[in-house]
C-alpha cells in the first residue's frame, strides 16, 4: 500500500493540470479584441460623426408683431436665406419731434447689429432705450415665425423643393450693395436682396443726416424701401418733399441692380 501513494499522487496532479489548462482555453475568447472593443473601445469612425443639419435653409422675408414703445411702435421685418439673416429693416418707427433724429440715427446701427448677430441678443443704441427695447422684441417674434416657417418647410421638403431649386440661373439670393451717391444734403446708399430674380428686401446704408434732413430721411427713407421692393427696379417715384433723398437713392439703387446682372 506504501509504495501506491507516489503513483495517486502523480495521477492526481495529472488530473489537476489537464483541468487548469481547459479551464484557460474557455476564457480565452475574454481576450478578443472585438470584444475589448465592444465593452468600451473607441467607436467606429461613422458613428463618432455626428450628422449636421440646420433649420430654415430656405429663404423668404418676414414681418415681426408691432411692438408698442412709450414713443409709437417699433416693427421689424427680416430677410433670411439658407437659415441666417441676411436684411433687417424697420416698417415702423417713432416719429414726431425729437423722435425722427433718434430714430434717424439708431434704426441703422440696429439693423445692422441684427444682421450681424443673427438673434435678437443686440446692445441698445445709446440715446435710443426705447426705440432698441421695441426693436428686439419685434426682432425676436420675426425670428420666431422665421423659425417655424423653416420647420415646416423641412417637413414639406421633398420632389417640390428639388424641381425649385432646378429653376435655373437667377433663382438664388444676392445681397448686393449699391454706390454712394452724392447729393446736395448728404451721400445716399441702398443694399438690395434679390432672390429668384426679384427684389425681396431693400434698406438704406446712408442717408442724409442734420437738421431738416432727419426729418425728411425718417419720411422718406422706409416709403422708397417699399417702393423699390415693390417695383422690382429703380423706376420709382420720388417722394414729395425728399427730392434730392429721392434721385440719390434711385442711382444708388440703379448700380446695386447692376451688379446683379439684370
Amino acid at each position: 500500500m506504501k509504495k501506491s501513494h507516489p503513483v495517486r499522487r502523480a495521477v492526481l496532479a495529472g488530473a489537476a493540470t489537464v483541468s487548469g489548462i481547459v479551464l484557460l482555453l474557455s476564457l480565452k475568447p475574454a481576450s478578443d479584441p472585438g470584444a475589448a472593443s465592444a465593452a468600451g473601445g473607441a467607436a467606429p469612425p461613422a458613428a463618432a460623426e455626428a450628422p449636421q443639419g440646420g433649420r430654415g435653409a430656405g429663404t423668404g422675408t418676414v414681418t415681426g408683431d408691432a411692438a408698442d414703445t412709450q414713443y409709437g411702435p417699433v416693427q421689424v421685418r427680416l430677410t433670411v436665406s439658407g437659415g441666417k439673416v441676411t436684411a433687417a429693416e424697420v416698417v415702423q418707427a417713432p416719429k414726431g419731434g425729437q423722435s425722427d433724429q433718434v430714430t434717424a440715427d439708431a434704426v441703422p446701427k440696429l439693423n445692422q447689429a441684427a444682421v450681424t448677430a443673427g438673434t435678437a441678443d443686440i446692445d441698445a443704441v445709446s440715446g435710443a432705450t426705447y426705440t432698441s427695447a421695441g426693436y428686439k422684441q419685434s426682432l425676436q417674434s420675426a425670428l420666431d415665425k422665421a423659425a417655424a416657417a423653416g420647420s415646416a418647410d423641412e417637413t414639406g421638403a421633398g420632389g417640390a423643393g428639388g424641381a425649385a431649386e432646378a429653376g435655373g440661373a437667377g433663382q438664388g439670393t444676392q445681397v448686393l450693395t449699391g454706390d454712394v451717391t452724392q447729393t446736395q444734403y448728404g451721400p445716399v446708399q441702398v443694399r438690395v436682396t434679390v432672390s429668384g430674380g426679384k427684389i425681396t428686401n431693400a434698406e438704406t446704408l446712408q442717408s442724409p443726416k442734420g437738421g431738416r434732413s432727419d426729418q425728411v430721411t425718417a419720411d422718406a427713407v422706409p416709403k422708397l424701401n417699399q417702393a423699390a421692393v415693390t417695383a422690382g427696379t429703380a423706376d420709382i417715384d420720388a417722394v414729395s418733399g425728399a427730392t434730392y433723398t429721392s434721385a440719390g437713392y434711385k442711382q444708388s439703387l440703379q448700380s446695386a441692380l447692376d451688379k446683379a446682372g439684370g
